[in-house]
């Protein structure tokens, strides 16, 4: 593992992939830092970085989309699998390497509230603590963008979807407020994460049995649950959207409240992600 976490480093510095990153990751702080804390006079530097959430939609996907996309693109990924070390292994070295390239940037960005607090009252353990969520959220997008592009070998589709996924994720919370609230309306929703997650578990395993042995009981409990109380579904996809949103758990750190739950659930989308990224490598290893 720790070979392969030199090698990507290597590859991301003597590249301008990590220098892209982090440049444009400290531009959002710095204007964030310059139209609050500077201009408006705002001592609350946690603003400047639910500000700065937004550039995520864009430095996150450059940052993984060849992580293992090019290594599938150029066949290299025939030597990991020869390597002795576990697919598990490749993957926490490629995720680790990349959670080093993410913390260079963050470490400089860490200073500025001390900067700060030199002319002015600044909150430091709600600026550290908004700081440290931050960071977490990051971990998870980036873990994310490590799975998507473990599913394709064009690098462009995966900066592509990863986009897409992580500005859906910002929006989910306002998109919410559009969408049906019905019974009916979240059904039918249930019913397309339903065939969403069919294909994902048969492109993971390339296992049919697998994909309908979990999907069909799942599609009968919503069945029996409709069957026996209906109104149970009543607004029930909107209170998804917002429970799905990474970046609406990142508020409540910004509002002065360290939420334990919040750094367990950004803890559980990166292990969960990382470990459909392990099945992604086994399914090809296998096949």
């Amino acid at each position: 593992m720790i070979a392969v976490l030199k090698h990507e480093l290597r590859t991301y510095f003597r590249s301008l992939t990590a220098y892209v990153f982090g440049a444009f990751l400290l531009l959002f702080i710095g204007i964030g830092s310059l139209l609050y804390n500077l201009q408006m006079a705002v001592s609350n530097f946690e603003f400047v970085l639910s500000f700065s959430c937004l550039v995520f939609v864009v430095i996150v996907p450059i940052l993984t989309m060849r992580v293992i996309a090019e290594e599938r693109k150029q066949k290299t990924d025939q030597l990991l699998y020869s390597l002795p070390i576990t697919t598990t292994q490749v993957i926490l070295g490629k995720y680790l390497a990349l959670l080093v390239v993410y913390l260079i940037p963050l470490a400089i960005v860490s200073v500025y509230p001390l900067i700060f607090s030199k002319y002015g009252d600044v909150y430091l353990l709600t600026a550290y603590g908004s700081i440290f969520a931050f960071f977490v959220l990051g971990a998870a997008l980036i873990a994310l963008g490590v799975f998507i592009s473990s599913l394709t070998e064009n690098q462009g589709f995966a900066a592509g979807i990863g986009i897409a996924a992580i500005l859906l994720n910002y929006y989910s919370v306002t998109l919410s407020e559009s969408v049906s609230s019905t019974a009916f309306g979240s059904i039918i929703a249930l019913a397309v994460l339903l065939i969403a997650l069919w294909f994902v578990i048969r492109h993971l395993t390339r296992n049919e049995k697998l994909a309908w042995g979990v999907c069909i009981p799942l599609y009968a409990a919503i069945m029996i649950t409709s069957w026996v109380d209906y109104t149970k579904f009543e607004g029930l996809l909107p209170k998804i959207m917002n429970a799905l949103s990474l970046f609406e758990r990142f508020c409540v750190f910004v509002n002065g409240v360290f939420d334990l739950t919040g750094i367990v659930y950004y803890v559980s989308v990166i292990a969960f992600f990382l470990f459909l990224s392990v099945q992604s490598l086994e399914k090809r290893r296998y096949n």
